[in-house]
């Protein structure tokens, strides 16, 4: 046995921590963590504006992969640390645990507390270059991740040479540029629509600061650059998330400051019959909710039970009606500013602050009752309160649904019969679920699979589309009720990731038009009702090919046109092309050969970077005016480029 001493004991010094696990501070090495850099620079000049210092905040994306962000706020200090004896500067973007956000003074509310998003991104760069417009004088330090030519060791972040005047200005304010170092980065391109999709968001939740983003890779001058500036905040911004719904009155705003918490919070309602609240802490979305959602739900219940009661909607023996009967059709934004905002793990994803709870509920209790008592909007209250009501007899008839299904279930799965042919393995982390098109194609999808850890669904028939339709709606729907069944995790309030049977749900449909409606169902049925499933990363989508080119015994197949060219090419004259319209085409062995087998298959992962803006977007798509999605199919229907919402497309070697 090798003896573990303490000379096997590593210190990590500086940024080495950093670069030795990235995947701590920044989430992910992939497009995630990426874009996670950029952030962490906004959320800086945010800083600067949420405290009035900055009124205007620029973001660059240029050609050489670079970013710049620059704001006209204070400027970072350029004075020697007493501590230390360098700059400031040099201080903040070299020291993990540096920052003027650690007590109040500086900043009374910040994104970040933990010191180290500028030191971080320094680390994770190949070069970043630090500009501060200060006191008529411009200062500039530049620092770069060298490798040390003796060890082989990575230097990270290291400075070039100390902080230097090098003129005279009347700007004020701080640009740092940076380029991500390709020895840490999967890939180093950054999204340019979905940046600014994102600038987009942080313009409504810092009212009348104006946002600035230009991509310098467009090569239209005219479309290079775009500038968000919202007076009306997130009123504007619930306006613009409900702008293909039928709103049912004007957006609802509530304000208010306790112990230190500010929160804001806009509300509209429309006939939709699903929820969306997207809440944020200090400008940072909190996908996971946290203890300002649980205040903010808990008021509203209270406040509207009480408004039905005083309008005689619910009798003195009626029971009160569930949260969840209240927030149908609910679009609702909560910008919650916490002077010590405690989240759950670095990349802040749920607020753990117990004390914001009683604050968030004590101001939206008071605002909201204030609000409904005004006549003005009597009419808006009894709407709210109608819908409501008509919402809690539906998932009354949704429960005793999930009750009857509860009891085919445990009758040996009687919706399933002659439609899942499940797998041999019981361990759900490498069990996968095609859900196919058509029986034709189940049936070869069946014999030409390995059953050890592959199971297969066919849809018999179009499923329903669930948008704007009730939950005992798609319940009622037997294609639905299969895929419920046969994941295990239940629906809605019912759905439980941990019961879920297989880690990958692959959809696997015909490439034609048909079977991109049937994509567009599945996807849209697992967003409204299991939209953990996809925000976990458990939704595929197969990638069966287009086209087999065989010359003799050689055989290539093609996944769209540009692989099919290049397989001619390589294959030479004299071949014969196939081109498949549909899965049923293929037989067993080529259907596991080309699409099933995980060795050589491509699968498109499905995943949920932008909540607010998949809302939008499935409204437009999937609802019922033609208008919205007609033009938006108009603008952007190109049938040569992927679609955004792929984050990576797995070829082969994947384990199972």
């Amino acid at each position: 046995m090798a003896k573990y001493q303490a000379s096997d004991i590593q210190i990590l010094e500086g940024l080495d921590a950093v670069r030795m696990r990235p995947g701590m501070y920044i989430g992910s090495t992939g497009s995630r963590g990426l874009h996670h850099l950029i952030w962490e620079i906004v959320d800086n000049a945010i800083d600067e504006a949420m405290n009035g210092y900055a009124s205007e905040i620029t973001v660059t994306l240029k050609k050489d992969d670079s970013c710049e962000v620059s704001d006209n706020g204070r400027g970072i200090p350029v004075d020697i640390h007493p501590q230390l004896g360098v700059s400031a500067v040099e201080v903040v973007y070299t020291q993990l645990h540096a920052g003027g956000k650690f007590d109040n003074k500086s900043y009374a509310y910040s994104g970040g507390l933990h010191g180290v998003g500028a030191s971080v991104v320094n680390a994770l760069s190949e070069w970043l270059v630090v500009d501060v417009f200060q006191d008529f004088s411009h200062y500039q330090q530049r620092f770069e991740s060298v490798e040390d030519k003796k060890t082989g060791k990575i230097i990270s972040g290291h400075p070039v040479a100390p902080l230097t005047k090098i003129g005279n200005t009347r700007k004020r304010g701080t640009t740092v540029c940076f380029k991500p170092d390709p020895r840490v980065f999967e890939e180093t391109t950054f999204n340019g629509d979905q940046v600014r999709r994102r600038i987009r968001e942080l313009a409504y939740l810092n009212q009348g600061v104006s946002f600035r983003f230009t991509d310098d890779r467009i090569k239209d001058p005219d479309k290079r650059t775009v500038e968000y500036k919202y007076d009306g905040g997130i009123a504007d911004f619930v306006t613009y998330l409900n702008a293909d719904k039928n709103g049912i009155g004007d957006v609802i705003l509530l304000e208010g400051k306790k112990e230190g918490t500010m929160l804001r919070v806009a509300i509209q309602y429309t006939d939709s019959y699903t929820e969306n609240i997207f809440s944020f802490v200090n400008n940072i979305p909190t996908g996971e909710g946290g203890t300002h959602e649980t205040g903010f739900k808990a008021a509203v219940t209270k406040v509207f039970n009480d408004y039905a009661r005083r309008l005689g909607a619910l009798k003195e023996k009626d029971n009160n009606l569930s949260g969840e009967d209240f927030r149908e059709g609910m679009t609702a934004v909560i910008a919650c500013s916490v002077q010590k905002p405690q989240f759950e793990g670095q990349t802040k994803g749920r607020l753990g602050n117990t004390e914001v709870r009683p604050i968030v509920e004590a101001i939206v209790t008071e605002q909201l009752a204030l609000y409904l008592e005004n006549l003005k909007h009597q009419d808006l209250g009894q709407r709210i309160i109608e819908k409501a009501v008509q919402a809690a007899r539906v998932r009354e008839a949704a429960r005793k649904a999930r009750d009857v299904a509860r009891q085919k279930n445990q009758l040996e799965a009687a919706p399933l019969v002659g439609k899942l042919s499940s797998c041999t393995g019981r361990d759900a982390s490498k069990n996968e679920l095609f859900i196919v098109e058509g029986d034709s194609a189940g049936g070869s999808a069946k014999q030409g699979r390995d059953r050890r850890f592959q199971a297969i669904l066919p849809l018999r028939g179009k499923p329903l589309n669930v948008e704007k339709k009730r939950i005992d709606q798609v319940l009622a729907n037997e294609e639905f009720r299969s895929v419920i069944t046969a994941l295990g995790t239940g629906i809605g309030e019912d759905f439980d990731l941990s019961s879920l049977k297989y880690n990958r749900v692959i959809i696997l449909s015909d490439a034609d038009q048909d079977g991109a409606h049937i994509r567009a169902i599945l996807l849209t049925f697992f967003f409204r009702y299991m939209r953990e499933l996809v925000a976990e990363g458990h939704v595929f989508i197969g990638m069966p090919p287009l086209y087999k080119c065989q010359k003799g015994t050689n055989v290539i197949y093609s996944y769209d046109d540009r692989e099919l060219d290049a397989a001619i090419k390589k294959i030479g004259k004299g071949y014969t092309l196939q081109r498949y319209k549909g899965l049923g085409e293929m037989n067993p062995e080529q259907l596991w050969e080309t699409t099933m087998n995980p060795e050589y298959r491509k699968l498109v992962q499905v995943t949920l970077e932008d909540a607010p803006e998949a809302e939008r977007l499935v409204t437009v798509l999937m609802g019922d005016k033609v208008d919205p999605r007609r033009e938006y199919i108009s603008q952007h229907a190109n049938f040569n480029r992927e679609d955004k919402f792929i984050e990576r497309v797995e070829i082969g070697g994947e384990g199972h």
